[in-house]
């Protein structure tokens, strides 16, 4: 790494959103509001240079997260900061300069390009936003960005339906990076790919990291792509962190009874015969999530102590992990880890 400070930094970060019912039929109806508690407490660190990714079954909060670090989302309660500056001055005019250094991919390169609009505009329009560059030296960028994700410069005057799938994310990636970011939200880029475009997308992704020193917050549900591309991994349910771990640490020995659930539904195509695990239950309703441990009425180990009382977050070696099972030693930390995908 590149700085030992914290470049992103997120404290006790929650996201609540109202969606009660209008306020006429609360009244008649004698309902109350109601709360969709999409992120509650998270809190965790970047440092320049890394790949943070953050993991979990659809609707536990990732893309929340991912629109918090960017603005798009103001924080219920906690507190966010990037490179020191609080996350809330992106809204105020001193804060132009602040929101050039952070950009987010989106997961669909279908809808997040302007379909009227030639390649050359939608790549140079932040560049127009933030006043840089005269409109030739704004072309030259243009041609330079296609050459950097692997198009060509002659692809400018297209529209995006001209493009494949894998095409078009690069001309997302282009977008991002025109106006010289440093940090990058990744919210689930290749999903939306074929598995063959997806690594070559990667790749291209691993590639401008490394030449521009790039931070990058990667979301996915796809461990296989996360194994790849992480430094660090943060594994979300129910809009917390129940683990974070350095990569290697998480699936060799992954600790929490979430990741290993989700580990050992992975394929085994090493050949040693493993069965596969299929992931037990269902996640609960975020509007009317269990009392205790999200994660207990899916845990295998859980005790009534778990029912009641939410679990703490404690380090054991590289590890952050929020479980009583660990804390209270009654899963043992020796037990066996999980293969690598």
């Amino acid at each position: 790494m590149s700085a030992d400070h914290d470049f992103v930094k997120v404290e006790n970060a929650s996201c609540w959103f109202d969606v009660s019912a209008p306020w006429l039929e609360r009244v008649v109806k004698r309902r109350p509001r109601v709360q969709l508690k999409a992120v509650n407490g998270v809190s965790f660190s970047l440092r320049k240079g890394e790949t943070l990714a953050l993991v979990g079954e659809s609707g536990c909060g990732k893309s929340t997260v991912a629109r918090l670090l960017v603005g798009l989302y103001t924080p219920t309660s906690g507190h966010i900061e990037f490179d020191g500056e609080p996350i809330s001055k992106l809204h105020t005019r001193e804060g132009k300069s602040l929101r050039q250094r952070l950009q987010m991919i989106f997961q669909d390169p279908y809808a997040s390009l302007n379909p009227r609009w030639r390649v050359a505009r939608i790549i140079a329009e932040p560049l127009r936003v933030h006043g840089q560059m005269s409109a030739a030296e704004r072309d030259a960028r243009v041609d330079e960005l296609l050459e950097q994700v692997g198009l060509s410069a002659t692809d400018r005057n297209r529209y995006p339906h001209q493009f494949s799938g894998g095409q078009r994310q690069r001309i997302s990636i282009a977008r991002a990076l025109a106006a010289r970011p440093e940090f990058l939200v990744c919210d689930e880029p290749t999903s939306a790919l074929d598995v063959s475009v997806q690594a070559q997308v990667l790749n291209l992704m691993k590639r401008l990291q490394r030449e521009l020193g790039l931070t990058y917050l990667f979301i996915s549900h796809n461990l296989a792509v996360v194994h790849h591309v992480a430094d660090r991994v943060a594994v979300m349910y129910l809009g917390k962190i129940v683990e974070l771990a350095p990569r290697d640490a998480l699936f060799e020995r992954p600790l929490h009874p979430y990741t290993r659930m989700l580990l050992s539904a992975i394929p085994d195509t090493s050949g040693a015969g493993k069965p596969r695990v299929p992931v037990a239950g269902e996640v609960p309703n975020p509007l009317n999530p269990p009392q205790g441990c999200p994660f207990h009425p899916r845990c295998p180990h859980a005790r009534d102590l778990c029912k009641n009382e939410m679990p703490a977050t404690e380090r054991h070696d590289e590890t952050e992990v929020a479980c009583h099972g660990i804390s209270q030693g009654w899963i043992a930390l020796n037990e066996e880890g999980i293969h690598t995908p």
